[in-house]
């Protein structure tokens, strides 16, 4: 897909499940074995009690609207205005991220609102997860 002109991330052996799971169309995300915390982004060892044992689950792609700013001085690749998202996951930690399918304005923003995960693919081993709003749900 050499039209796609953002930069795209560079898995490590750390976040590689991850974008396994988004180019499968699922969300991932690690929770600690110990304590039972999930968190994100990915890394070896869980950051609330530095335990080792950390496994992948499917996350079910549910957020709500934490915070947002509007980008209207695009960069190359990118259209202005977007949104850059902080959205929090149904299972807990919060994600930076990009709204789609809505206005990309402040009166389609409204702070709480229901969101799903959806995947772009950047390319033919990256997809990014990006979020809209839950269908039926006025923004």
């Amino acid at each position: 897909m050499s039209d796609y002109l953002k930069p795209l991330p560079q898995p490590t052996p750390e976040t590689q499940p991850f974008w396994d799971g988004t180019k499968a169309g699922e969300l991932k995300l690690q929770r600690c074995g110990d304590c039972n915390h999930v968190y994100f982004p990915a890394r070896p060892f869980c950051p609330s009690c530095s335990s080792r044992k950390v496994d992948w689950f499917t996350a079910s792609g549910r957020a709500r609207l934490y915070s947002y700013v509007i980008n209207h001085r695009a960069p190359p690749g990118f259209e202005a205005p977007y949104v850059i998202a902080v959205v929090e996951l149904e299972e807990g930690p919060r994600m930076m991220t990009n709204l789609i399918d809505c206005a990309q304005t402040p009166e389609a923003m409204i702070l709480d609102m229901p969101l799903e995960v959806a995947f772009e693919k950047a390319s033919d081993d990256i997809s990014l997860p990006k979020f809209r709003p839950v269908a039926g749900v006025q923004s």
